[in-house]
């Protein structure tokens, strides 16, 4: 489409119309190959976040909040808005909150994601405003096969939906009117973890009339029937012992898109829905036995999600299982080549700075901390103990690593040229896979040397610190951005036989319009055995040559 000039916008008298014909893009998602970007300005952009405390939503609280923000050195702020928040009478909207936290985040050059806490938040219901709690008559709970009602609201709810889909709607058209031109809101999720614990679906009477129906069409065509099972048919015919999880997973999915439609129809703004997570390592994930939140967008049902909420863009996954083995298969569960890579929330604990090495390598679009206010609080043991600014620094340091260069790195992951691990729990030896080449990063050795030169000496005082990882972008054929800490990494040929030459190891950044600045040359006992990457992260521009 084809912008009119600003003559044009003059000549007609519209000074608004003058603002907005240079106003920047809208945010949107972009797919390529299997990788993905988020456009911000209409360019990638890597969204180093940073998620607050859920009751920091108040103007008073955001004083605790931005000092937090800034020692991490994010670009973003994830914030919740909540239904009883905007919407405390039926039918009047207070967005004040709202108008308070754009303006200061603009003050501060940051973008902002809103969470939509509604219908569901953690499964519950705690955020619906207070007239939707005291009138269950109208705003239903899900029942058991014994009638008995549950904590959660049914996703069967035809006022509930009505009502959330209106007030969200509300919101997004107060962000039309407000942000459009500043685009401080660059992404939106809708409701909080979804899915319901103790209960795995619901079996009231619009939910049962449902259950016995056939399964639609377009969840087929993406989830199709089990093995041995009909390619048709109602709920328990498709899908066996899975059918009822599955359906859940339908019914909750539909109402999200039927709110997120409404939403994107005023002000389209690209959407997420985020994962209260299964154990990743129960392969294949069994029928639900009441160990997990069903219904909600876990691996085994992102098929349905997509069939069910095409206004969704992403399913992202919560990150609060610290086993490295467990944060490694849920990456791979995530990425897909119809979802995009996204963490919009990982544990503030200082064991899981690591994993931002793999997130960012792996191609994320972003990844959110969350956690990150100086409020008086701990979700210790899921997060860290500490509130102030120790609680802060493991992720900081790795943040402010990627931030001068975030624009290229999300261009590289785009294209597909990225890839990273951190230091898994037993301290092995990992191998990313390049084109051409290979990179093998170790652990918990001394920065010369190595360790089978000296088998009386007892290894570094960082050993088994699970601290350690790299990322690394093949920015041409022979030539690559390594970025670290804590590891060593050797690149490698893939071909057996070939012979390689380094050819050079700058250390250095790239300065604010995206140019290469080399501060020093590594060589010699820096590179003799491997590019050893201290505490303190940094960059690295390699070069490689092959021998005729």
């Amino acid at each position: 489409m084809r912008l009119p000039g600003l003559r044009s916008c003059l000549a007609a008298g519209l000074w608004l119309a003058v603002l907005l014909c240079h106003a920047a893009p809208p945010p949107r998602l972009t797919q390529h190959d299997g990788r993905a970007a988020l456009l911000v300005d209409g360019q990638p952009f890597l969204m180093l976040g940073a998620q607050v405390h859920n009751s920091s939503n108040y103007p008073a609280a955001l004083a605790q909040v931005w000092p937090a923000v800034k020692d991490l050195g994010a670009n973003t702020v994830a914030v919740p808005v909540a239904w009883e928040q905007v919407e405390p009478e039926d039918g009047r909207f207070d967005f004040r909150f709202v108008d308070t936290l754009l303006a200061q985040a603009r003050q501060r050059g940051l973008r902002v994601v809103l969470l939509w806490f509604a219908t569901w938040k953690n499964t519950s219901a705690q955020y619906t405003p207070a007239w939707v709690k005291l009138d269950p008559a109208r705003y239903p709970p899900m029942r058991d096969a014994e009638g008995k009602p549950s904590y959660c609201l049914s996703p069967f709810g035809e006022a509930t939906l009505a009502r959330d889909r209106r007030a969200f709607t509300a919101l997004m058209a107060h962000l039309k009117k407000t942000d459009a031109r500043r685009r401080t809101v660059i992404l939106v999720q809708v409701q909080n973890e979804v899915g319901t614990y103790g209960l795995v679906r619901d079996h009231g009477p619009q939910a049962e009339a449902a259950f016995a129906q056939v399964v639609p069409a377009a969840v087929l065509a993406r989830q199709p029937a089990l093995p041995g099972r009909p390619a048709s048919g109602n709920w328990r015919e498709v899908y066996g012992d899975y059918a009822d999880e599955y359906f859940h997973a339908w019914a909750i999915a539909r109402y999200i898109d039927a709110v997120a439609r409404a939403g994107r129809q005023v002000y389209d703004l690209p959407m997420y829905v985020n994962a209260a997570l299964r154990d990743p390592l129960e392969q294949p994930p069994l029928p639900w036995k009441n160990n997990f939140a069903a219904g909600g967008p876990t691996p085994e049902v992102i098929a349905i999600y997509k069939a069910a909420a095409p206004h969704i863009d992403v399913v992202g996954a919560d990150l609060y299982q610290a086993e490295s083995a467990k944060v490694e298969a849920t990456l791979g569960q995530f990425q897909r080549a119809d979802n995009a890579l996204f963490v919009p929330e990982i544990s503030n604990a200082p064991a899981y700075a690591r994993y931002l090495w793999a997130i960012l390598g792996r191609g994320a679009i972003g990844v959110v901390p969350f956690g990150i206010d100086y409020f008086a609080y701990s979700n210790a043991p899921l997060g860290a103990v500490a509130t102030d600014r120790s609680m802060v620094a493991p992720f900081a340091t790795v943040f402010a690593a990627f931030a001068p260069m975030q624009r290229q790195w999300a261009r590289w992951s785009l294209e597909g040229r990225t890839a990273g691990a951190g230091e898994p729990d037993d301290g092995a030896e990992r191998r990313l896979p390049l084109k051409g080449w290979q990179a093998r990063l170790s652990f918990g050795e001394w920065m010369f040397g190595d360790k089978a030169w000296f088998p009386n000496v007892a290894p570094p005082a960082w050993a088994g610190s699970k601290q350690g990882g790299a990322a690394i972008a093949q920015i041409g054929a022979d030539e690559f951005i390594v970025v670290g800490q804590r590891s060593r990494v050797r690149i490698e040929p893939t071909d057996v036989g070939a012979r390689t030459v380094l050819l050079s190891a700058e250390q250095g950044r790239f300065d604010a319009r995206g140019r290469w600045v080399a501060e020093r040359r590594w060589n010699g006992d820096q590179v003799d055995h491997g590019f050893n990457l201290p505490a303190t992260p940094v960059v690295l521009r390699v070069r490689m040559g092959r021998l005729k």
